[in-house]
């Protein structure tokens, strides 16, 4: 089963791009999304006249045309955003009020909650499992949970300095530039406009390119419920045009990116070379996973498949690196081959099926290149390493079998460089000295996992990992009230939680002078 295009349209003004309909066969539902660039709450054409296909990666075909935006259409979003920054009905917001944007926002995603996974599922090749119990959930939290905050952004005071009172504000940084990934494009576009929102601010986004859909339905849901216009515009495109007028544009006052290390190393040269933008990084990663001899081995084995299964390894904490004691090594091997081979790989909304395509193309043939560079280099393939074969696909579509190497050695590639797939090296350890050098031999920092019942060895490997985040017993678990982030090459700055706030605001600090005199 599958989305399919419908040739049949809906009545729009003239100036908006008219939103294709998607049938849902799961539930016989239309599904409309808007195709155009949104500033000013209005979807429009984009000032070059191009469009851009999207892909859906179960078939390879596309789906649809949207609006390609170009650095013309970035200056646009901006000029609006700052217009709305500076204009009063937004400057002098009430934070109550902004709370009650966010909060009816992520009503209306509730009311229109089956068509929002739809368009995830189609766009991205996800499951429904990953769709509708995770990604979606963890968009409406995460409006909700800022939308609490937004009115207890408080500042200090001080009498702690003879004769002065001193007080801190906590005011919106300005326009702020959000640039997005591919692999959670509705639970990242949610991530970044919500701390944003709250604080004050107003933004321009991009979109992925290869998975621009939520985002274009969630601003038509902006619309309705009520936002200012120029508060949220959403300029969909490519990083070389898009994402590069953001980073280097003049008027642009705090940059946020998701996704690769070498593209925010770029990023955060450009906000240096342009007007010194703040800039938060949340980059890549190369997990490890370390598996002791008292840890529960079946529990291990399920919290590590998912640490690779979760959206099919393509997530930047995917615990893609696994370090098992030699004690029982040769038992959990077995074991978690046997639970990776039991993985059911096909058409994304069967809802028996629990890994989807990849993607997209060029991330399908990465992994594949992937694949092969372990087996040059002498790693053994326990599990998969080829394209899988589903039933109905006629060989279309961006499948790969759940694939595990053993036999790794430190200094090959599969152990050194982010593979985004469903790849995992398995190795082996004799002491927690060995694993933590190990564990912590690589440029990334992002996340990491311990399973043991040793809860004195549990502090000292999880003060010892040089990770933003580590699981004890579990992996792949975030949520929006805890700080995300990483170390290293993993990042600059935290997404979620409280901590998310502090990349928003400026801090101003007031003196008031109650009895010093001036200096003679």
């Amino acid at each position: 089963m599958s989305l399919k295009t419908l040739h049949s349209l809906r009545a729009l003004p003239p100036w908006m791009p008219r939103a294709k309909l998607l049938r849902n066969r799961i539930n016989n539902r239309d599904v409309s999304v808007p195709t155009g660039i949104f500033i000013n709450n209005e979807f429009r054409s984009s000032l070059s006249g191009s469009k851009f296909s999207v892909e859906n990666p179960a078939t390879g075909q596309p789906i649809l045309e949207i609006e390609e935006g170009r650095e013309e259409d970035v200056n646009m979003a901006v000029e609006a955003a700052r217009k709305a920054f500076e204009g009063s009905e937004w400057a002098n917001s009430n934070p109550v009020w902004r709370g009650e944007l966010l909060n009816r926002l992520a009503q209306l995603m509730e009311r229109d909650k089956e068509d929002i996974i739809a368009l995830e599922m189609l766009d991205t090749g996800k499951t429904r499992k990953q769709a509708a119990n995770l990604d979606f959930p963890g968009s409406v939290g995460t409006l909700k949970y800022y939308a609490g905050w937004a009115d207890k952004v408080l500042g200090l005071t001080s009498f702690n300095i003879p004769g002065t009172f001193a007080y801190t504000r906590r005011e919106p940084v300005g326009v702020c530039g959000q640039i997005i990934p591919w692999n959670f494009p509705l639970l990242m576009f949610i991530w970044k406009i919500s701390p944003a929102i709250a604080t004050g601010n107003t933004v321009v986004i991009k979109s992925a390119e290869a998975t621009p859909l939520t985002a274009l339905k969630c601003c038509e849901l902006i619309k309705e419920a009520g936002f200012p216009a120029g508060v949220v515009n959403l300029v969909s495109g490519f990083g070389k045009t898009v994402g590069n007028a953001i980073a280097n544009h003049m008027d642009v006052d705090k940059v946020a990116f998701t996704g690769s290390t070498a593209t925010g190393r770029t990023i955060l040269k450009s906000a240096a070379s342009s007007n010194l933008k703040k800039v938060t990084l949340e980059l890549g990663g190369k997990s490890p996973n370390i598996i002791f001899p008292d840890a529960d081995i079946q529990k291990a084995v399920e919290w590590s498949a998912w640490g690779i299964n979760m959206n099919f390894g393509q997530t930047c904490h995917a615990g893609t690196r696994i370090y098992v004691h030699e004690d029982v090594y040769d038992e959990f091997v077995a074991a978690y081959t046997k639970r990776m081979a039991s993985l059911k790989v096909g058409d994304n909304f069967d809802e028996s099926v629990d890994q989807g395509p990849q993607n997209s193309k060029m991330q399908y043939e990465k992994i594949l290149g992937y694949i092969e560079s372990g087996k040059q280099d002498g790693a053994t393939i326990s599990l998969g390493g080829k394209v899988a074969e589903v039933e109905g696909a006629d060989g279309k579509g961006y499948y790969i079998q759940p694939t595990i190497f053993t036999n790794v050695k430190p200094d090959m590639k599969i152990m050194r460089e982010e593979i985004f797939g469903p790849v995992v090296c398995i190795a082996k350890f004799k002491t927690e000295e060995e694993v933590l050098r190990d564990a912590n031999d690589t440029t990334y920092g992002l996340a990491a996992a311990v399973h043991t019942k040793d809860y004195e060895r549990v502090l000292r490997i999880t003060n010892g990992l040089k990770a933003g985040t580590t699981w004890v017993n579990m992996y792949n678990f975030v949520h929006w009230s805890v700080p995300f982030g990483g170390y290293k090459q993993s990042g600059i700055g935290r997404e979620c939680g409280e901590a998310a706030l502090e990349n928003y605001t400026e801090t101003k600090a007031v003196y008031y002078n109650t009895g010093i005199p001036a200096p003679q």
